[in-house]
């Protein structure tokens, strides 16, 4: 598959990778032996980095992806963690005795010395712009804790504000063909500054997959249940912030527009994940998978050649038509 640097980190990862809130929680149950095989077959299919976060299933994902690392010390791997949602999210929250607590954590559930990027996991909005939360994230790289840092993010101004920032390798987005914002003014911002971009959600919570329907169900424990509202999350986490009865109809476009577009040589998922690893800035893209197969199915993506004007055009189009209203002013 191929490689690209993963912005100020220097660190040369797949443009494919994999995320695994899935396999920690919120996603329905997902056993260890899924979670496990979804993991081998990501690295099997040349997938090199996975993101992860110490509150999904309070540490279930780090934890599973420690047993991986150990197994595989020698693979290449890059494993970026989250920080800053096992606490009230509040700015006074975001010290360095917190951040040290936190990494020291996710360090034990990870296995390792040093982690190699860990992000802020969507903070409120004041901390992106609080000088005193980069100095403890620099005096944590300088003190080995850590390689790299970087923040996750809900809304195209926290990313702006983020990069402008010498010490931030990278910056985490929800971008996907129901989310083009980041395209105007993020993706540009980075490459200027050298700022990785890690693109999540790029199937809009699988609604991109064409294989939802207004009858589809959803477990209990699933956010796509639990949080059509936001309830428990920003809404934006879920089906992208579009609501779900729109969200089927732009799908059933987008499936049409893949049809057209390549003849049954990529799935409506392939195609999705493969147009955002394919926007100039973007770093590495990050599907999640439940299994193996879904693993395999979202790793091939990172072969598709170009996906050319005609596709692209046509997901400008949906997304003007269908989508725009309801998210471009919220994030």
């Amino acid at each position: 598959m191929e490689q690209q640097v993963l912005g100020r980190s220097g660190r040369l990862v797949s443009v494919v990778g994999l995320g695994t809130w899935q396999l920690g929680a919120d996603w329905g149950d997902v056993s260890e032996t899924d979670a496990r095989d979804a993991l081998e077959a990501s690295l099997e299919a040349g997938v090199t980095f996975y993101d992860t976060a110490d509150v999904y299933g309070d540490g279930r994902s780090e934890q599973m992806i420690g047993a991986f690392l150990k197994d595989h010390a020698d693979a290449g791997i890059t494993v970026a963690t989250k920080m800053g949602r096992r606490t009230d999210q509040v700015p006074e929250n975001y010290v360095l005795a917190n951040f040290r607590e936190w990494a020291d954590r996710s360090r034990r559930n990870l296995g390792v010395e040093r982690l190699d990027l860990v992000q802020l996991h969507c903070p409120p909005t004041a901390v992106y712009s609080t000088d005193e939360v980069y100095d403890a994230l620099d005096t944590l790289v300088e003190e080995g804790v850590m390689a790299n840092y970087g923040v996750s993010v809900e809304t195209t101004a926290e990313a702006l504000t983020a990069i402008s920032r010498p010490g931030v390798a990278t910056v985490q987005i929800i971008l996907n063909a129901f989310r083009l914002k980041p395209l105007d003014e993020v993706l540009p911002a980075a490459s200027e500054a050298g700022v990785g971009i890690i693109a999540r959600v790029p199937l809009a919570s699988g609604l991109l997959s064409g294989k939802y329907s207004a009858d589809t169900t959803f477990a209990e424990n699933d956010h796509r249940n639990f949080n059509r509202e936001g309830g428990a999350f920003d809404v934006g986490e879920t089906f992208s912030g579009v609501p779900y009865e729109v969200g089927l109809e732009a799908a059933g476009r987008f499936t049409e527009l893949t049809a057209t577009c390549f003849d049954g040589s990529l799935t409506p998922a392939q195609a999705a994940i493969a147009w955002v690893w394919q926007r100039p800035g973007v770093s590495t893209v990050i599907p999640g998978a439940r299994n193996a197969d879904q693993a395999r199915a979202n790793a091939a993506a990172g072969d598709a050649t170009t996906l050319g004007p005609l596709f692209t055009s046509g997901v400008r189009e949906i997304y003007e038509e269908l989508i725009k209203e309801h998210v471009a002013d919220k994030w």
